[in-house]
C-alpha cells in the first residue's frame, strides 16, 4: 500500500496527470459547439423536442453564457477540495445530465439539460482539465502542456470519427453511451488515478523571478495588467475560433473555393497545430512567455489579414499554416501563462476566471460573424477588424509588465530575476 501512495508523488506521476488531464479534456465534448455539432441535425429532426434552427441557436448562446458561470465555483473547488474529488465528481454529473439529456422531452427540458452540459463541459470540466497539469507541474509545465495539447488533439480527432460513425445512429443512444462512459468509466477512473496534491519535493517554478513564495491570491491576479492582458487575448482567439469554425466553409465558399476545401483545411490547420503545440511547448521552457504571446497574437492577426487575399490553393495553405501555428501555440500558452505568472496555490480560480471570459467570447463569435454577414452580404469585414483589434493587442502583450512581488512582499529571501526586464 505505502508502494501505492508512494507512486503518486513520484516524479513520474506528472506524466499520468497529464495523460488524465488530456482525458478530462476530451470528456467535455458533449458539452462543447463540435460535441453538439455531431447531432445538430436530428436533434432538429427530433419531433419529440419540437425545435426550429432559430430556436436552437438562441437556446445554444443562452447555454453557453449562462454555462459560463460554471467556472468559479469549479476552480474554488479544486482550489477547497483538490483535483481527485474535483475531476471525479464533475465528471460523475456530466454523465449524469448527458444521460438525462437521452430523456429530454420539449424545448424547456432540452433548453435546461443543454445549458447544464454546457456549464459542466464546457465551463467545470475545462477548468479541472487545464489546471490538473498546471497545480502538477513546475519548471517542466511548458513541455507537459505541449504534450497535454498534442494528447487533446488526437483525443478529439478519435472522438469526431466516432462521431461520424455514429452519425446515422438515433443521437439518443448515440449520447446515452457518452454519458455511461462518463459516469461509469472515466469517473471511477479518476477517483482511482487522479492524485489529490502535486509533489511538493518537485522543483519551485521559476519564472522572472516569481516561486512558490510569491504566489497571487485570485483579487491581486485580477488587480494586475497581465491577467487582463492575456484573458483578452486568449478571448480574442477564442472568439475568432468559434466563428470561423462555424462558418469556414461558408467562408471559404465565398472566397471562390470548392466545399472540400473546408475539410482540406480542416486537416492542415490540425497537423499544423500538433507540431505548434509541442515546438511551443518547448520554446516556454527557454523563451520569455509574453514574447511567445505576442508572436502568437501576431500570426493570428496575419492569418485573418491575409483571408481576404486567400483565392488560390496556394494561398490557401499559406493561410492554413499560419492560423494553425497560432491556434497551436495560443492553445499551449493559454494553459502555461496562469500558474506562470502568478502560482498554483490559486490557480482554479484564477484559471476559472480567464475560462470563463474565453467561453464568453466563443458564444459571440458566431454571432458577430454573422450579423456582419447579414448586414454586409460578406465575412470580410469582420474578419479585417478582428485581425486589427488582434495587431493592437500584440504590441500590447510584448510590453505588458509582468506580474512581480516587491521585495518587502515575499515571505522568503528576494531572487534575483533570472532576465532582466
Amino acid at each position: 500500500m505505502s508502494r501505492h501512495f508512494s507512486f503518486f508523488r513520484s516524479p513520474a506521476y506528472g506524466w499520468v496527470i497529464v495523460l488524465l488531464a488530456a482525458m478530462a479534456m476530451i470528456a467535455t465534448l458533449p458539452g462543447r459547439t463540435h460535441g453538439l455539432g455531431m447531432i445538430t441535425e436530428r436533434l432538429l429532426q427530433d419531433s419529440s423536442l419540437q425545435l426550429d434552427r432559430a430556436t436552437f441557436s438562441y437556446i445554444n448562446l443562452g447555454a453557453t453564457l449562462i454555462g459560463a458561470l460554471f467556472c468559479f465555483p469549479a476552480g474554488w473547488m479544486l482550489d477547497r477540495f483538490g483535483m481527485r474529488m474535483t475531476s471525479s465528481v464533475v465528471v460523475g454529473l456530466l454523465g449524469v445530465v448527458v444521460i438525462a439529456m437521452t430523456h429530454a422531452v420539449g424545448v424547456v427540458q432540452f433548453a435546461i439539460l443543454i445549458s447544464l452540459t454546457r456549464g459542466l463541459g464546457q465551463s467545470a470540466l475545462s477548468v479541472v482539465s487545464i489546471s490538473m497539469t498546471g497545480k502538477w507541474f513546475r519548471s517542466r509545465l511548458p513541455l507537459a502542456i505541449g504534450l497535454y495539447s498534442m494528447l487533446v488533439s488526437v483525443g478529439f480527432t478519435s472522438a469526431f470519427v466516432w462521431g461520424y460513425r455514429q452519425s446515422e445512429a438515433d443521437w439518443r443512444t448515440q449520447w446515452g453511451q457518452f454519458g455511461g462512459l462518463l459516469l461509469f468509466g472515466l469517473a471511477p477512473l479518476f477517483l482511482l488515478l487522479v492524485g489529490s496534491a502535486p509533489d511538493e519535493a518537485q522543483e519551485p517554478l521559476s519564472q522572472d523571478g516569481l516561486t512558490d513564495q510569491t504566489d497571487f491570491t485570485f483579487l491581486e491576479a485580477l488587480g494586475t495588467p497581465a491577467f487582463w492582458m492575456f484573458g483578452i487575448a486568449t478571448s480574442l482567439y477564442g472568439l475568432v475560433a468559434s466563428g470561423v469554425s462555424l462558418f469556414n466553409e461558408s467562408l471559404l465558399v465565398e472566397r471562390g473555393f470548392e466545399k472540400d476545401a473546408f475539410y482540406k483545411l480542416g486537416m492542415m490547420t490540425t497537423a499544423v497545430g500538433l507540431a505548434s503545440n509541442l515546438l511551443t511547448g518547448l520554446l516556454a521552457t527557454r523563451v520569455r512567455i509574453s514574447t511567445l504571446a505576442a508572436v502568437a497574437i501576431s500570426l493570428l492577426s496575419a492569418a485573418l489579414l491575409g483571408l481576404p487575399f486567400v483565392n488560390t490553393y496556394s494561398t490557401l495553405v499559406t493561410y492554413a499554416v499560419v492560423y494553425g501555428c497560432a491556434g497551436g501555440m495560443v492553445t499551449v500558452l493559454f494553459f502555461t501563462i496562469w500558474p506562470k505568472l502568478f502560482g498554483r496555490s490559486h490557480l482554479g480560480r484564477i484559471q476559472g476566471a480567464a475560462q470563463m471570459m474565453t467561453v464568453v467570447a466563443s458564444a459571440v463569435g458566431p454571432a458577430f460573424l454573422a450579423e456582419v454577414k447579414v448586414r454586409t452580404g460578406s465575412y470580410l469585414p469582420s474578419i479585417v477588424a478582428l485581425g486589427l483589434v488582434a495587431a493592437v493587442l500584440a504590441v500590447a502583450i510584448a510590453v505588458v509588465p509582468l506580474p512581480r512581488r516587491e521585495p518587502e512582499e515575499q515571505l522568503g529571501p528576494v531572487l534575483e530575476p533570472a532576465v532582466s526586464s
